[in-house]
């Protein structure tokens, strides 16, 4: 399936982020519900990784949402200083911002709204989740730091997958820390053979059908 692609500016607070919305060509109008992905330490949203990601969930018949948390000033700054792609409480604050934006359009309203958060994107995923128990119905996290959440890992009630490469041992142990803590329903995904960036072979498709059958059970 594919997916028809736009590009969009969203006002969040004093800034504005630009984003690309992926509607499925094929699926009910409107689609089912949207994923919105935050991206991970240093990254964008033209991210290949989540890109591919995307493509799957859209051939899956859901709308997608690949944001940018930061403005092209501040990603410059950042590639220099890496002082904002920890900030996870701007980044928060700013996919809070986009969430609420995504709901106030007439093609998603009343829809529910799944968070993809990769690395550092994880954690302002799981701070927005807790921040937003409506509309936000499923949380995804590939190779995250949950654990930078603070507190509102405790306040998460939604689905939430963590998918974690095998062989990213650091990341998996705060992972498993960050599990017990979520109070709603959780799955850890170990894939065999994989790294932080799931670069291996095949070990990026399965995040991809992971999180396509994750949130196919849980934005409904």
């Amino acid at each position: 399936m594919t997916g028809v692609e736009r590009t969009v500016r969203i006002d969040v607070g004093d800034v504005v982020l630009d984003a690309d919305w992926t509607q499925p060509s094929l699926a009910p109008d409107p689609p089912p519900g949207t994923v919105v992905f935050a991206h991970g330490s240093g990254s964008s949203r033209h991210s290949p990784r989540n890109r591919f990601v995307a493509g799957e969930l859209v051939a899956a018949g859901l709308a997608t949402l690949l944001t940018d948390l930061l403005t092209p000033a501040e990603e410059q700054l950042d590639l220099r200083t890496a002082e904002l792609r920890f900030n996870i409480v701007l980044l928060a604050d700013r996919l809070i911002g986009v969430t609420d934006w995504l709901r106030a359009q007439p093609s998603a309203t009343g829809r529910p709204i799944g968070l993809f958060g990769a690395s550092t994107g994880a954690a302002a995923a799981l701070v927005a989740a807790a921040a937003r128990p409506d509309p936000v119905a499923a949380v995804v996290s590939r190779g995250g730091r949950p654990d930078l959440a603070g507190d509102s890992l405790d306040r998460v009630g939604q689905p939430t997958l963590l998918v974690v490469g095998e062989r990213d041992r650091l990341v998996l142990d705060l992972n498993l820390a960050a599990r017990k803590r979520l109070t709603g329903p959780t799955e850890l995904a170990v894939v065999a053979g994989a790294s932080h960036l799931f670069e291996e072979p095949g070990t990026l498709e399965q995040v991809a059908r992971l999180a396509r059958d994750w949130f196919g059970r849980h934005l409904e």
